[in-house]
């Protein structure tokens, strides 16, 4: 087993914590124990970068002094992406570790498996990394919050964009049969309305540990459609992708989900890549058209100093880490001497038009007792054969 353990202290403020504050297990005076789960290992691996870059968030807050006086001791086990795992390890973070909160974790199927525990035993599940709507449920799960934007709110950008721009388009649809392909299909055609019935030509499924998914793309295409939603993850939507373009003559406008448009994920795609959309809510470090911004320019400053070697091109090419780290830090300080899970959870849900620099402009994060999700706009993007490029201004859900 892998374990894998961070200290940090994360302060804003210069200011000591005071004594006597208000506690639940993993906070004191001095520290404040956070959990996390991470495929560090398996099929989902790719994606560690991201929770490295939290990781290192908290190192250059601690080099910086702290949140209010307390250290932050982030413990990072890895699940493999096995919900199995992810079971063992949070039962193990909570009740051996003690952690104050889990924070971060990566994954629907492996947050899904754990959530009933975490909400029975009351323990914050915070800023999951996934945009499940089936995960984040307020009503069902108050413990369990999302953190940037939901699946929902990428399909529904899709589909406003479609309606608006291609009405007459015949969008084939590749999505993964489980809980993330239902939460990016059924806002889609919820957004198309009526127009559904017409414009979706195709639906192909693939399972999560399918080796390929060429005979889906091939069905999509004989299908006589013009457009293509690939609502996939790493492995497969790079597939799709190259699939698609490797049919001679069709030259059809690809939509990916933004949790496939990394760069250490569609990197191997190449000039295949070009004219593939998406959606975003940050800016892009590696872009030339912000290489004067002084957001840009002091994270990609931070890149160089507290990025591992090994990750630097995947974290300069998307802060998601950085900005989830970021907000974190925010809601503990707002936590003040407070560290007890209920108000953890009450300054997780109550954040008001926050701007982050290296958020697109139009784009803050708000949160609240009913709306578990931060982002509700995005903006499309479109990639140009060397870069992504902004298209448009941010579309609303």
């Amino acid at each position: 087993m892998m374990r894998i353990a961070f200290a940090a202290a994360l302060v804003l403020l210069p200011a000591l914590a005071l004594a006597n504050g208000t506690y639940d297990p993993g906070a004191s005076d001095t520290e404040i124990k956070i959990g996390t789960t991470w495929a560090f290992s398996g099929p989902g691996s790719v994606t560690s970068p991201l929770e490295r870059q939290m990781a290192a968030y908290l190192r250059m807050v601690n080099d910086q002094g702290g949140v209010n006086g307390r250290k932050i001791n982030l413990i990072a086990l890895d699940d493999g992406y096995i919900p199995a795992k992810t079971v063992e390890d949070v039962r193990r973070l909570v009740e051996l570790d003690r952690v104050l909160f889990m924070y971060g974790q990566l994954g629907t199927p492996t947050n899904i498996a754990v959530e009933p525990y975490l909400n029975a035993h009351k323990v914050p599940q915070i800023f999951v990394t996934t945009g499940s709507n089936t995960l984040v449920n307020p009503k069902k799960y108050p413990w369990t919050m999302g953190f940037a934007s939901s699946y929902a709110l990428e399909s529904r950008v899709f589909a406003k964009y479609l309606l608006a721009q291609h009405r007459n388009a015949k969008v084939g649809v590749l999505y993964q049969q489980d809980d993330f392909g239902g939460d990016h299909l059924d806002p889609f055609l919820a957004a198309l309305g009526d127009k559904a019935k017409t414009m979706v030509v195709a639906r192909q499924s693939y399972g999560a540990t399918d080796p390929d998914v060429g005979s889906q793309i091939i069905s999509i295409h004989a299908a006589g459609a013009d457009t293509l939603y690939v609502m996939a993850q790493s492995r497969a939507a790079v597939q799709a992708v190259s699939h698609a373009r490797d049919i001679q003559g069709w030259n059809a406008l690809i939509f990916m989900s933004y949790v496939a448009t990394a760069k250490s994920v569609v990197g191997p795609l190449g000039p295949k890549l070009k004219g593939v959309m998406s959606i975003d809510s940050a800016k892009d470090p590696t872009d030339p058209g912000w290489a004067n911004d002084p957001a840009v320019k002091d994270y990609l400053a931070w890149v160089t100093k507290y990025a591992p070697p090994q990750d630097y091109a995947s974290d300069a090419a998307g802060p998601a880490g950085y900005l989830s780290a970021e907000v974190l830090t925010d809601v503990l300080r707002r936590c003040g001497d407070n560290l007890t899970r209920a108000n953890v959870m009450k300054m997780a849900t109550s954040i008001h038009d926050l701007s982050l620099p290296l958020l697109l402009p139009g784009i803050v994060l708000n949160t609240s007792p009913t709306q578990y999700f931060g982002l509700h706009a995005a903006v499309l993007k479109q990639y140009d054969g060397t870069r992504w490029v902004i298209v448009g201004k941010p579309i609303a859900e």
